[in-house]
C-alpha cells in the first residue's frame, strides 16, 4: 500500500431514544458533507483501489455519497472490526489489505484520528481531532508501521 485515505463519517443525526447506535442517520448537512468529500476526493485525483467500511449506518451512507462523485469507483467492503476499533485494530485490519496501491477506509472517531497520529507521528496519543467528514491521505514509502506515513493532504468540509 502506498496511499491510505482515512474518511470519518459524515454528521450523523442523534440516536433515537433507545436507539442503537449503530443506526443513526445523517443528518442533512451531513449528506452535503459526504458529497463534498466526494468532489475534493475526485478534483484531487484521488482514487481508491478498494474502500474498507464500517458498517453502521452513517459510514455506508458517507462512504456511498462519497463514491458516487468518482467515475468507476470500486464496491464497498464492509469491514465489522472497524466499528469501535482501537488504532492497533485498524492496523492489523488494514496489514490484511497491503496488496493494493490506494485504500479507502471510512470509519469514526476516536479510532481514525488516533491512526492518523500514530501513522504519522508514531504515537496515538498525539491526535488533532477528525471532524466529520474530514479526509487524511497519507502515504507510505515503506511498511505500514507507526511514524513511517507522511500526511499528503488534510481536508474536512
Amino acid at each position: 500500500m502506498h496511499e491510505l485515505i482515512l474518511l470519518r463519517h459524515a454528521e450523523a443525526q442523534p440516536a433515537p431514544p433507545g436507539g442503537e447506535d449503530v443506526v443513526r442517520h445523517l443528518s442533512g448537512r451531513g449528506e452535503q458533507e459526504a458529497r463534498a468529500a466526494g468532489t475534493w476526493l475526485k478534483s484531487h485525483g484521488v482514487r481508491p483501489d478498494r474502500v474498507l467500511c464500517s458498517p453502521s449506518e452513517r459510514t455506508c451512507a458517507t462512504a456511498q455519497l462519497a463514491l458516487s462523485a468518482l467515475e468507476r469507483a470500486p464496491d464497498m467492503q464492509m469491514a465489522p472490526e472497524i466499528y469501535n476499533a482501537t488504532p492497533g485494530e485498524l492496523l492489523a485490519l488494514l496489514d490484511q489489505h497491503d496488496d493494493v496501491n490506494t485504500l479507502l477506509l471510512v470509519g469514526h472517531n476516536p479510532g481514525i484520528e488516533r491512526l492518523v497520529a500514530l501513522l504519522v507521528e508514531g504515537r496515538s496519543d498525539e491526535f488533532r481531532g477528525m471532524p466529520p467528514a474530514g479526509l487524511a491521505v497519507l502515504h507510505l514509502d515503506g511498511p505500514l508501521e507507526p511514524g513511517n506515513a507522511r500526511l499528503d493532504a488534510f481536508w474536512s468540509p
